[in-house]
């Protein structure tokens, strides 16, 4: 199976399904590092066309927020509840990607 060229893959998708996939994964099957796996994929396919794209200070910039995102919503799912938690930080980390690497 051969990738497509980085500078053709848009990412905001990507973060978002990373983040949704990621906890759905780990919420049906209880297996929390199996939600890590799908998190950690997506996030390195993305990260890889956010360096071609936006080079390693767009790249440092949007992991951190991909990975903060993440952080961010267990806190916030105890106020907000786990779904709106997730759809929230799916959708900080896809806007971050499509303003930083995907609309040029």
């Amino acid at each position: 199976m051969a990738l497509r060229k980085a500078t053709d893959v848009q990412t905001a998708p990507l973060a978002a399904l990373g983040l949704l996939g990621g906890f759905l994964a780990a919420r049906e099957t209880g297996i929390r590092p199996l939600g890590g796996v799908v998190l950690g994929a997506a996030g390195v396919y993305a990260g890889r066309t956010w360096l071609a794209k936006s080079g390693p200070i767009g790249t440092a910039a949007l992991s951190a927020i991909y990975l903060g995102s993440f952080g961010a919503s267990h806190p916030l799912a105890k106020k907000i509840g786990a779904w709106p938690s997730v759809f929230t930080a799916a959708a900080v980390s896809a806007g971050a990607a499509y303003l930083v690497a995907d609309r040029a």
